[in-house]
């Protein structure tokens, strides 16, 4: 929803009622993720995308019949229906769809939710999409120290929150199945959880021209960027346009005191691009020994990285600290210029995230998704 919370609330606030259509789950090759959203507005108006292009026409139809009937609808599209060819969702993919009704009557807690969405405060909405009639569409509103809302049972309630405090804690999307009344190991139920966390953070270290074409990549990736560097001269907010902010400290003074502020967690990524021993040194002996952090990489050339492993064992770092650096940064895609070297650094965070193997797709048997 957070792609089209801005025209939801809009309408929301004057009043008027609008389709909101989710996507709820994902199997194969699906298009979007979990979380993808789209609007028909009280005018007819179609804002966003569930699927790239595949199936909007049949969601734009379900939406008004939704607005029509006053009644949610869970749907699923994919080359196993008769007429996956006819909606366009020829990728041989999956994707399940919930579409219902949203006004001030019947979602009462938006504004809150935009609120927090805009002030970077964490919070979950969990809808329930699939189940009894009656619950159809109901949804709990959890933020890390209350809620608000509710799915018609209190005990469906305890195990929703509890779990939606996990996957809002680790910013991710997920869908959960009860029994009717919250069991845990029942059938019968299921709830779609969406997660506003705040942004994930990417830190870039070193102010050289790299570093600007990684801070632009990570920020249309979604991070929120911040550079840092000792030196004053270079680490100028001018210079680096795409950072969220530009902090001059020592890189390992930094690092360590936002870990200790709690400000580093296993979503952020850590970007190493100074290749100066005095520099990454002590920055990657306090990167390596952090419990969380999804990714840490560090340039230089294969003279460099022989060096600088060998300084952190002289610091006591063991193997199986110094194998969580990825070093020399990036997927070998032959890079040279600062913006290709940005592409290769992004195209290994994202391989590793999900899994992937950086091969040419073209190469590959079977589905394109593995999960």
């Amino acid at each position: 929803m957070r792609d089209v919370l801005a025209k939801l609330g809009e309408w929301w606030e004057k009043g008027e009622t609008a389709a909101l259509a989710t996507v709820v789950g994902t199997y194969s090759s699906a298009p979007r993720q979990p979380g993808a959203s789209m609007l028909v507005g009280p005018s007819g108006e179609a804002v966003g995308s569930v699927s790239g292009g595949c199936v909007e026409g049949a969601v734009y139809e379900l939406g008004e019949q939704v607005l029509a009937e006053d009644r949610p609808v869970l749907q699923r599209y994919g080359v196993s229906d008769d007429d996956a060819f006819a909606v366009g969702l020829t990728c041989g993919g999956i994707i399940d769809i919930f579409v219902e009704k949203v006004s001030p009557e019947t979602y009462a807690q938006l504004g809150q939710v935009a609120e927090a969405v805009k002030a970077e405060s964490p919070v979950a909405v969990a809808t329930v999409v699939s189940g009894p009639a009656e619950r159809l569409g109901k949804r709990l509103i959890v933020w890390p120290d209350h809620t608000d809302g509710g799915t018609g049972s209190t005990r469906l309630d305890d195990a929703v929150r509890d779990d939606a405090r996990g996957l809002l804690d680790s910013g991710r999307n997920a869908m959960l199945t009860y029994g009717t009344d919250g069991q845990r190991r029942g059938e019968g139920l299921s709830v779609f959880v969406e997660s506003f966390a705040p942004p994930p953070r990417m830190i870039v270290f070193g102010a050289i021209d790299f570093a600007a074409a990684v801070a632009r990549i990570g920020s249309f990736l979604g991070y929120r960027v911040t550079v840092c560097d000792a030196r004053p001269v270079f680490a100028t907010a001018s210079r680096f346009p795409g950072a969220n902010e530009v902090v001059v400290e020592w890189p390992h003074r930094y690092l360590q005191a936002e870990a200790e502020a709690g400000r580093v967690d296993g979503r952020t990524t850590l970007c190493v691009l100074t290749h100066d021993p005095k520099f990454d040194v002590p920055l990657l002996e306090v990167a390596l020994r952090l419990p969380e952090v999804a990714y840490i990489g560090a340039m230089g050339s294969r003279r460099t990285h022989d060096d600088r492993i060998e300084r952190l064992r002289e610091r006591g770092l063991t193997d199986a600290e110094i194998n969580r650096m990825s070093s020399p940064i990036g997927l070998d895609l032959g890079a040279r210029t600062p913006e290709e070297t940005a592409v290769s650094i992004a195209a290994e965070m994202i391989a590793l995230h999900w899994g992937g193997v950086g091969n040419r797709l073209a190469e590959r048997e079977g589905p394109i998704h593995t999960s």
